[in-house]
């Protein structure tokens, strides 16, 4: 029996072990007990990452923003997903001088990017999301690592923005659909000079989020940024539809300028979102 009692022990011995060295060395730790992974992706390999867990948005897509995503900008190194956001000069293939349309109204694609979408592969109904992710906070950055809804058009198919930066702030929201028929926002933001600013974003952070279907909580760093009933989440358009009770998708981007990313052109480039994994976990 002392044996077995060994061998038994010995498990959590290590785990409180690295636990602690992982804190020693600035990690932050999340206390996953009771959780059950179910779908991850390390970034383990080199070179294109895993087409079995992402698929790729291409060109101009939302926001009026500045960046042609395209999958090229993307790459595992070093155990690290990285996005990077580079500066270039090429026409753009949609090109129309005739169209209102912004994205074929633009002549030039003048800088590039990337976004990474388990759109068609991957979705979850509740749980607990993890990335580990170390982002730029440049004028005119604007990363995120977001989720939405599989059924319904945005807003009503409902939004979760668990890591967003742009303009100085870090947010957390997430929106259904509002009367009006506009995204109806519950958001809270929080200024990265207060959080340490450059000394701040040259680390690695955790961000985190519970979905259960009580509540969603986001967290960055074990500290809660926004938590929403569900019961509050209903779309206002009388239908009754609850955009956060269906399975929804994840997206990571590095998007640059439009609507609120801000003005790039004093900035360097290339930028980097760099990501050490993205983790799912259910009870």
């Amino acid at each position: 029996m002392k044996n077995l009692t060994f061998f038994i022990q010995l498990p959590l011995f290590l785990i409180v072990f690295f636990q602690s060295m992982a804190a020693a060395a600035g990690f932050t730790v999340t206390d996953t007990s009771g959780y059950r992974l179910v779908w991850s992706d390390e970034f383990n390999n080199h070179g294109k990452p895993d087409t079995a867990n992402w698929n790729y948005e291409h060109g101009f897509v939302r926001n009026h923003e500045l960046q042609w995503y395209q999958p090229e900008n993307a790459l595992c190194e070093h155990g690290l997903l990285v996005i990077e956001a580079r500066k270039e000069h090429k026409p753009n293939p949609r090109f129309d001088k005739y169209s209102n349309d912004w994205k074929k109204s633009r002549e030039l694609i003048e800088y590039t990017s990337s976004c990474l979408l388990t759109r068609g592969k991957r979705s979850w109904l509740y749980g607990r999301f993890e990335m580990r992710a170390r982002i730029g906070i440049s004028p005119g950055m604007w990363p995120a690592w977001w989720t939405l809804g599989i059924i319904q058009p945005w807003p009503a198919n409902g939004e979760i923005d668990i890591m967003e930066y742009y303009r100085g702030k870090l947010l957390a929201n997430i929106a259904c659909l509002g009367a009006d028929k506009k995204a109806y926002w519950f958001s809270n933001t929080f200024s990265t000079d207060s959080l340490g600013a450059a000394a701040w974003a040259a680390k690695f952070h955790v961000w985190r989020m519970d979905w259960t279907s009580e509540f969603i909580a986001l967290y960055c760093d074990e500290q809660l940024l926004n938590k929403v009933a569900l019961d509050s989440l209903i779309n206002r358009d009388g239908t009754g539809f609850n955009p956060f009770r269906q399975p929804h998708y994840m997206l990571i981007n590095l998007a640059i300028g439009g609507d609120n990313g801000g003005d790039p052109s004093g900035t360097s480039f290339p930028q980097r979102l760099e990501v050490d994994y993205v983790r799912v976990y259910e009870l």
